[in-house]
């Protein structure tokens, strides 16, 4: 798979995927909270799931550790626009996990997946930072 080719040659800073070796439409990946940041220090599963139809269609990524964010549903669902309405087949691995590591620390509070931790980021950035350091501790024991 190109994809797997692309990230081994070009690696990104603090993640790292690789497919199921019994279903290369399955990968892992482990994304590390990006330095300078409130996520800094974690350590966060995530599985992403290729439909047959990939590239032209996205994969479906979600977290498996918890976290709370203002664009990650409770199960771990992920809200950003490249997964969903701007999908393009340009998009690869890398351009996919590096939005979510973006996203990490620039949500996008006006298109809320967790509505309290939206709510806290514009109200209560104080209560909003101790909850991600709460989650950063926990995604040391998952």
């Amino acid at each position: 798979m190109r994809d797997f080719k692309k990230l081994q040659s070009d690696r990104i800073v603090g993640i790292n995927a690789v497919p199921d070796e019994k279903n290369l439409m399955e990968w892992s990946a482990i994304m590390f909270g990006p330095e300078d940041s409130a996520w800094e220090g974690g350590i966060f599963k995530l599985k992403l799931v290729f439909p047959e139809e990939y590239p032209n269609k996205p994969p479906n990524v979600k977290f498996l550790s918890k976290i709370f964010h203002p664009n990650v549903y409770n199960d771990g669902r992920i809200c950003l626009d490249i997964l969903k309405n701007n999908w393009s087949p340009i998009y690869d691995v890398s351009a996919i996990l590096t939005s979510i590591q973006s996203l990490l620390t620039d949500p996008n509070p006006r298109s809320p997946a967790n509505t309290v931790a939206a709510r806290l980021f514009e109200q209560n950035k104080r209560e909003y930072y101790r909850n991600v350091k709460s989650m950063v501790e926990k995604s040391w024991m998952d």
